[in-house]
Protein backbone atom coordinates (compact mmCIF):
# COMPACT_ATOMS: atom_id res chain seq x y z
CA UNK A 1 0.00 0.00 0.00
CA UNK A 2 1.01 3.63 -0.88
CA UNK A 3 0.38 6.26 1.05
CA UNK A 4 1.80 9.90 0.81
CA UNK A 5 2.06 12.63 4.15
CA UNK A 6 -0.81 14.49 5.30
CA UNK A 7 -2.25 16.73 8.09
CA UNK A 8 -4.85 14.54 10.05
CA UNK A 9 -5.61 16.75 12.46
CA UNK A 10 -7.47 19.15 9.75
CA UNK A 11 -8.74 16.74 7.76
CA UNK A 12 -10.85 15.11 10.09
CA UNK A 13 -12.40 18.41 11.00
CA UNK A 14 -14.13 18.23 7.56
CA UNK A 15 -17.45 17.87 8.05
CA UNK A 16 -19.15 16.13 4.69
CA UNK A 17 -17.50 13.94 2.17
CA UNK A 18 -16.92 16.45 -0.45
CA UNK A 19 -14.32 18.23 1.83
CA UNK A 20 -12.09 15.35 2.02
CA UNK A 21 -9.37 15.39 -0.38
CA UNK A 22 -6.50 14.44 1.73
CA UNK A 23 -4.05 12.39 -0.63
CA UNK A 24 -3.59 9.27 2.12
CA UNK A 25 -7.26 8.93 1.98
CA UNK A 26 -7.62 9.53 -1.71
CA UNK A 27 -4.05 7.62 -3.18
CA UNK A 28 -4.63 4.36 -3.84
CA UNK A 29 -4.27 0.87 -2.10
CA UNK A 30 -1.31 -0.84 -3.44
CA UNK A 31 -0.35 -4.00 -1.90
CA UNK A 32 2.72 -4.96 -3.67
CA UNK A 33 4.39 -1.57 -2.57
CA UNK A 34 3.72 0.12 0.42
CA UNK A 35 5.76 3.22 0.96
CA UNK A 36 8.09 2.42 4.00
CA UNK A 37 7.44 4.07 7.26
CA UNK A 38 9.92 6.08 8.42
CA UNK A 39 8.70 7.14 11.83
CA UNK A 40 10.15 4.83 13.89
CA UNK A 41 8.29 2.50 16.27
CA UNK A 42 7.63 3.70 19.82
CA UNK A 43 5.19 1.58 21.91
CA UNK A 44 6.56 3.05 25.21
CA UNK A 45 5.68 6.81 24.17
CA UNK A 46 1.81 5.58 22.58
CA UNK A 47 -0.98 4.99 25.51
CA UNK A 48 -4.30 5.07 26.16
CA UNK A 49 -5.85 7.97 27.61
CA UNK A 50 -8.15 6.60 29.76
CA UNK A 51 -5.67 3.68 31.20
CA UNK A 52 -2.30 2.82 32.01
CA UNK A 53 -2.30 0.30 29.37
CA UNK A 54 0.57 0.56 25.80
CA UNK A 55 -1.53 1.02 23.09
CA UNK A 56 1.42 -0.21 21.08
CA UNK A 57 0.25 1.70 17.70
CA UNK A 58 2.15 1.82 14.59
CA UNK A 59 2.98 5.64 13.73
CA UNK A 60 0.34 5.17 10.60
CA UNK A 61 -2.65 3.83 13.13
CA UNK A 62 -1.41 6.62 15.70
CA UNK A 63 -2.15 9.30 13.23
CA UNK A 64 -5.31 7.72 12.17
CA UNK A 65 -6.02 7.56 16.28
CA UNK A 66 -5.18 11.00 16.81
CA UNK A 67 -7.29 12.20 13.87
CA UNK A 68 -10.44 10.24 15.10
CA UNK A 69 -10.42 11.35 18.70
CA UNK A 70 -10.09 14.42 17.96
CA UNK A 71 -13.83 14.34 16.25
CA UNK A 72 -16.54 15.97 18.60
CA UNK A 73 -19.51 14.74 16.35
CA UNK A 74 -20.01 10.84 15.90
CA UNK A 75 -22.18 11.68 12.53
CA UNK A 76 -18.80 13.18 11.46
CA UNK A 77 -16.67 9.93 12.91
CA UNK A 78 -18.70 8.26 10.97
CA UNK A 79 -18.68 9.75 7.58
CA UNK A 80 -14.82 9.14 7.87
CA UNK A 81 -15.34 5.61 8.12
CA UNK A 82 -17.62 5.76 5.30
CA UNK A 83 -14.98 7.52 3.24
CA UNK A 84 -12.16 5.10 4.22
CA UNK A 85 -14.91 2.38 2.96
CA UNK A 86 -15.05 4.27 -0.55
CA UNK A 87 -11.47 4.63 -0.78
CA UNK A 88 -10.51 0.75 -0.25
CA UNK A 89 -9.36 -0.68 -3.66
CA UNK A 90 -11.20 -3.32 -5.43
CA UNK A 91 -9.44 -6.55 -4.59
CA UNK A 92 -9.56 -10.29 -7.03
CA UNK A 93 -12.13 -12.12 -5.34
CA UNK A 94 -11.31 -15.33 -6.53
CA UNK A 95 -7.76 -14.76 -5.26
CA UNK A 96 -9.10 -12.85 -1.84
CA UNK A 97 -12.77 -13.73 -0.94
CA UNK A 98 -12.31 -17.69 0.16
CA UNK A 99 -13.21 -19.45 3.03
CA UNK A 100 -9.44 -19.34 4.41
CA UNK A 101 -9.51 -15.74 4.28
CA UNK A 102 -12.99 -15.18 5.93
CA UNK A 103 -13.17 -13.85 9.22
CA UNK A 104 -15.42 -15.33 11.67
CA UNK A 105 -17.76 -13.78 14.01
CA UNK A 106 -18.58 -10.45 11.84
CA UNK A 107 -22.08 -9.24 11.24
CA UNK A 108 -21.10 -8.42 7.43
CA UNK A 109 -19.01 -11.04 5.51
CA UNK A 110 -14.91 -9.68 5.88
CA UNK A 111 -12.03 -11.47 3.79
CA UNK A 112 -8.41 -10.52 4.27
CA UNK A 113 -5.03 -11.60 3.46
CA UNK A 114 -1.48 -10.26 3.35
CA UNK A 115 1.05 -10.38 1.94
CA UNK A 116 5.43 -10.13 2.88
CA UNK A 117 7.73 -7.37 1.43
CA UNK A 118 11.44 -7.08 2.71
CA UNK A 119 12.10 -3.06 2.02
CA UNK A 120 15.77 -1.68 0.95
CA UNK A 121 17.05 -1.81 4.58
CA UNK A 122 15.84 -5.68 5.20
CA UNK A 123 12.95 -5.33 7.09
CA UNK A 124 10.18 -7.38 6.70
CA UNK A 125 6.65 -5.81 6.52
CA UNK A 126 3.42 -7.37 5.70
CA UNK A 127 0.89 -5.76 3.65
CA UNK A 128 -2.92 -6.20 3.93
CA UNK A 129 -5.69 -6.25 1.27
CA UNK A 130 -9.50 -7.30 1.67
CA UNK A 131 -13.23 -6.45 1.45
CA UNK A 132 -16.52 -6.79 2.94
CA UNK A 133 -20.10 -6.18 1.94
CA UNK A 134 -21.11 -4.31 5.09
CA UNK A 135 -20.04 -0.47 4.74
CA UNK A 136 -19.29 0.25 7.99
CA UNK A 137 -17.53 -3.16 8.21
CA UNK A 138 -15.59 -2.52 5.59
CA UNK A 139 -14.52 1.00 7.11
CA UNK A 140 -12.73 -0.46 9.84
CA UNK A 141 -11.48 -2.53 7.63
CA UNK A 142 -9.96 0.06 5.77
CA UNK A 143 -8.82 1.68 9.28
CA UNK A 144 -6.95 -1.75 10.43
CA UNK A 145 -5.53 -2.53 6.58
CA UNK A 146 -4.13 1.26 6.62
CA UNK A 147 -2.79 1.42 9.78
CA UNK A 148 -0.89 -2.08 10.01
CA UNK A 149 -0.03 -2.36 6.50
CA UNK A 150 3.73 -1.95 6.36
CA UNK A 151 4.97 -3.03 9.61
CA UNK A 152 6.81 -5.77 10.71
CA UNK A 153 4.98 -8.91 12.08
CA UNK A 154 6.14 -7.88 15.83
CA UNK A 155 4.77 -4.26 15.49
CA UNK A 156 1.24 -5.57 13.95
CA UNK A 157 1.29 -8.29 17.24
CA UNK A 158 1.95 -5.46 19.69
CA UNK A 159 -0.53 -3.55 19.35
CA UNK A 160 -4.13 -3.24 21.42
CA UNK A 161 -6.88 -3.56 19.71
CA UNK A 162 -8.25 -1.13 22.62
CA UNK A 163 -7.22 1.69 20.35
CA UNK A 164 -10.65 1.56 18.88
CA UNK A 165 -12.00 3.23 22.04
CA UNK A 166 -9.34 5.81 22.35
CA UNK A 167 -10.65 6.72 18.49
CA UNK A 168 -13.96 6.99 19.63
CA UNK A 169 -15.00 4.82 17.69
CA UNK A 170 -16.49 1.84 19.86
CA UNK A 171 -19.25 3.82 21.39
CA UNK A 172 -21.15 3.75 17.85
CA UNK A 173 -21.00 0.36 17.38
CA UNK A 174 -22.99 -2.47 18.57
CA UNK A 175 -21.85 -5.21 20.59
CA UNK A 176 -22.15 -7.24 17.02
CA UNK A 177 -19.81 -4.94 15.62
CA UNK A 178 -17.78 -4.50 18.17
CA UNK A 179 -16.99 -7.99 18.36
CA UNK A 180 -16.40 -8.21 14.93
CA UNK A 181 -13.24 -6.13 14.64
CA UNK A 182 -11.52 -7.65 17.26
CA UNK A 183 -11.84 -11.06 15.41
CA UNK A 184 -10.76 -8.97 12.22
CA UNK A 185 -7.52 -7.87 14.25
CA UNK A 186 -7.13 -11.17 15.43
CA UNK A 187 -7.36 -12.42 11.77
CA UNK A 188 -4.96 -10.16 10.80
CA UNK A 189 -2.06 -11.08 13.40
CA UNK A 190 -2.37 -14.53 13.13
CA UNK A 191 -1.91 -13.96 9.06
CA UNK A 192 0.80 -12.24 9.87
CA UNK A 193 2.62 -14.19 12.07
CA UNK A 194 1.84 -17.24 9.76
CA UNK A 195 3.63 -15.58 6.89
CA UNK A 196 6.82 -15.30 8.97
CA UNK A 197 6.78 -18.86 10.85
CA UNK A 198 3.92 -20.62 8.59
CA UNK A 199 0.57 -22.34 10.41
CA UNK A 200 1.21 -22.52 14.02
CA UNK A 201 0.42 -25.64 16.22
CA UNK A 202 -2.31 -24.41 17.34
CA UNK A 203 -4.16 -23.33 14.09
CA UNK A 204 -6.12 -27.15 13.60
CA UNK A 205 -7.92 -25.89 16.90
CA UNK A 206 -8.41 -22.38 15.82
CA UNK A 207 -9.86 -23.32 12.38
CA UNK A 208 -11.99 -25.63 13.81
CA UNK A 209 -13.22 -23.03 16.04
CA UNK A 210 -13.49 -20.54 13.07
CA UNK A 211 -15.76 -23.13 11.16
CA UNK A 212 -18.08 -23.72 14.10
CA UNK A 213 -18.46 -20.09 14.25
CA UNK A 214 -18.93 -19.45 10.83
CA UNK A 215 -21.58 -22.36 10.39
CA UNK A 216 -23.54 -20.63 13.61
CA UNK A 217 -23.26 -17.38 11.06
CA UNK A 218 -24.49 -19.42 8.13
CA UNK A 219 -27.43 -20.77 10.09
CA UNK A 220 -28.19 -17.07 11.27
CA UNK A 221 -28.70 -16.12 7.90
CA UNK A 222 -31.04 -18.59 6.32
CA UNK A 223 -32.82 -17.37 9.23
CA UNK A 224 -33.27 -13.70 8.19
CA UNK A 225 -33.26 -13.35 4.21
CA UNK A 226 -31.30 -10.33 3.05
CA UNK A 227 -33.16 -8.03 0.39
CA UNK A 228 -30.75 -7.82 -2.16
CA UNK A 229 -33.09 -6.22 -5.13
CA UNK A 230 -35.76 -4.35 -5.67
CA UNK A 231 -38.12 -3.32 -8.61
CA UNK A 232 -37.55 -0.24 -10.09
CA UNK A 233 -40.15 2.11 -10.91
CA UNK A 234 -40.02 4.41 -14.23
CA UNK A 235 -40.25 8.09 -13.58
CA UNK A 236 -39.15 8.08 -9.61
CA UNK A 237 -35.69 8.59 -9.15
CA UNK A 238 -35.86 9.64 -5.91
CA UNK A 239 -37.58 6.40 -4.78
CA UNK A 240 -34.96 4.23 -6.87
CA UNK A 241 -31.89 6.00 -4.90
CA UNK A 242 -33.40 5.65 -1.61
CA UNK A 243 -34.35 1.87 -2.18
CA UNK A 244 -31.17 1.77 -4.07
CA UNK A 245 -29.02 2.97 -1.10
CA UNK A 246 -30.32 1.36 1.74
CA UNK A 247 -30.20 -2.02 0.14
CA UNK A 248 -27.06 -1.74 -0.55
CA UNK A 249 -25.85 -0.31 2.92
CA UNK A 250 -27.76 -1.83 6.04
CA UNK A 251 -28.34 -4.93 4.20
CA UNK A 252 -31.93 -4.75 5.11
CA UNK A 253 -34.02 -8.18 5.80
CA UNK A 254 -37.32 -5.73 5.10
CA UNK A 255 -38.25 -2.95 3.49
CA UNK A 256 -41.14 -0.82 2.46
CA UNK A 257 -40.60 2.52 0.76
CA UNK A 258 -44.27 4.30 -0.19
CA UNK A 259 -44.63 7.26 -1.52
CA UNK A 260 -47.17 9.64 -0.03
CA UNK A 261 -46.30 12.40 -2.33
CA UNK A 262 -49.60 12.90 -3.86
CA UNK A 263 -51.14 13.33 -0.54
CA UNK A 264 -48.85 16.84 -0.35
CA UNK A 265 -49.19 18.26 -3.62
CA UNK A 266 -48.94 21.81 -4.04
CA UNK A 267 -47.45 22.37 -0.01
CA UNK A 268 -45.53 25.06 0.29
CA UNK A 269 -41.81 23.87 0.50
CA UNK A 270 -42.05 20.37 -0.32
CA UNK A 271 -38.89 19.51 -1.95
CA UNK A 272 -38.66 17.80 -5.00
CA UNK A 273 -42.33 17.76 -6.57
CA UNK A 274 -40.83 20.26 -9.27
CA UNK A 275 -38.37 17.45 -9.99
CA UNK A 276 -40.22 14.39 -10.71
CA UNK A 277 -43.04 14.45 -8.22
CA UNK A 278 -41.27 13.27 -4.90
CA UNK A 279 -42.07 14.62 -1.72
CA UNK A 280 -42.92 12.76 0.91
CA UNK A 281 -41.74 9.25 1.66
CA UNK A 282 -42.64 6.80 4.52
CA UNK A 283 -40.05 4.07 5.01
CA UNK A 284 -40.32 0.93 7.00
CA UNK A 285 -37.16 -1.14 7.41
CA UNK A 286 -35.64 -4.21 9.22
CA UNK A 287 -32.16 -4.38 9.48
CA UNK A 288 -29.24 -5.63 11.80
CA UNK A 289 -27.10 -2.68 11.69
CA UNK A 290 -30.03 -0.89 13.87
CA UNK A 291 -29.01 -3.83 16.62
CA UNK A 292 -28.94 -1.98 20.21
CA UNK A 293 -29.20 1.77 18.98
CA UNK A 294 -31.75 4.09 20.19
CA UNK A 295 -34.62 4.78 17.75
CA UNK A 296 -32.92 8.28 17.50
CA UNK A 297 -29.54 6.84 16.07
CA UNK A 298 -31.01 4.61 13.94
CA UNK A 299 -32.80 7.32 12.04
CA UNK A 300 -29.83 9.55 11.93
CA UNK A 301 -27.99 6.53 10.26
CA UNK A 302 -31.09 6.28 7.61
CA UNK A 303 -30.35 10.13 6.84
CA UNK A 304 -26.78 9.96 6.80
CA UNK A 305 -26.44 7.06 4.30
CA UNK A 306 -29.03 8.97 1.73
CA UNK A 307 -27.23 11.91 2.00
CA UNK A 308 -27.78 14.33 -0.50
CA UNK A 309 -31.05 12.55 -1.46
CA UNK A 310 -32.69 13.73 1.83
CA UNK A 311 -32.01 17.63 0.39
CA UNK A 312 -34.58 16.75 -2.69
CA UNK A 313 -37.36 15.44 -0.62
CA UNK A 314 -39.43 17.32 2.07
CA UNK A 315 -39.78 14.34 4.42
CA UNK A 316 -39.30 10.82 5.23
CA UNK A 317 -40.91 8.98 8.07
CA UNK A 318 -38.87 6.30 9.32
CA UNK A 319 -39.84 2.86 11.27
CA UNK A 320 -36.23 1.55 11.82
CA UNK A 321 -36.14 -1.86 13.30
CA UNK A 322 -34.10 -5.06 14.02
CA UNK A 323 -35.19 -8.11 12.49
CA UNK A 324 -36.06 -9.59 15.88
CA UNK A 325 -38.54 -6.71 16.02
CA UNK A 326 -40.16 -7.13 12.82
CA UNK A 327 -43.60 -9.53 13.62
CA UNK A 328 -44.19 -9.93 9.73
Amino acid sequence: MKFSSFSIISFFYFSSLSSFTSDAFTAPFRPSSVKKITSSFSSSALFSSTTDEPLNLTPELQKLVDGFSRIPDDKIRYKNLMFMASKLPPIDAELVCIDENKVPGCLSTVHVTCDLEITEDGRKVVNYCGDSDGILTKGLLALLIRGLSGSTVEEIEAVSPNFIKVAGISQTLTPGRNNGFLNMVSVMKRKARELVDGPSESESESNVIEEEIVAEDKEEEKEATIVTTFEEMEGKPMYNAIMSTLIMTLKPTKIELVDNSDQHAGHAGSKGWEESGESHFSLTIASEAFEGLPLVKRHQMVYLLLGDIMQKIHALQIKAITPDQDES
